[in-house]
């Protein structure tokens, strides 16, 4: 149900399955199971209940009064939590889903579409990537087919990058397969 992850000495990553923590918890509305299972989540994350999450008005979470920097996802029946001690981060979870060959065109660039080749496990991949780098972003003014590129990868990690007319980054992200499901996460900006 819960497994926490220290990827590094500044990352950690918790998942939990959240038709397994609702069970427990008898909770039956989804948006609740959410809500408390991300209560839940980073409570084991941070070892400690003393903790305030907020959001900004563009909505991204943030521990208020508190160093670290966190980024949440939720697909379905999971949810994950990247906690970062030193850099801004994102992190998505995708369920893997044939549905993602009809919406291909709306966050791909050419370059991305050729290298995915309709490939279901690819262009989630894609999708959850550029997800988590828009979580990194944070503002609304972003275009994943202008502004976010993943280049081709081989392994679990690969490059995507965010451009914009005045800014421009680098990042390295992971990925991996997770009970049919895709989770990626940044790494650490380049």
């Amino acid at each position: 149900m819960l497994e926490i992850r220290k990827i590094s000495d500044s990352i950690s990553i918790g998942l939990l399955d959240l038709k397994a923590f609702s069970a427990s918890e008898s909770i039956l509305l989804k948006r609740e199971q959410e809500k408390a299972g991300t209560r839940f989540l980073l409570k084991n994350l941070l070892k400690t209940a003393l903790f305030e999450l907020a959001y900004t008005k563009e909505n991204k979470p943030f521990l208020k009064g508190r160093a670290e920097h966190i980024s949440i996802s939720h697909s379905h029946d999971k949810l994950a939590i990247i906690v970062n001690t030193t850099e801004n981060t994102g992190i998505d979870i995708e369920q893997i889903r044939e549905k993602v060959l009809n919406v291909q065109h709306k966050f791909l660039n050419e370059s991305e579409l050729r290298f995915a080749g309709g490939d279901i496990d690819k262009l989630i991949t894609l999708w959850a990537a550029k997800e988590a780098l828009y979580k990194v972003y944070g503002l609304k003014e972003i275009e994943f087919i202008q502004n976010l590129f993943i280049e081709e990868y081989t392994g679990p990690e690969m490059t995507g990058r965010i451009e914009l007319k005045d800014l421009k980054k680098e990042y390295r992200l992971v990925h991996e397969k997770i009970d049919g499901y895709k989770l990626v996460y940044v790494l650490h900006e380049l």
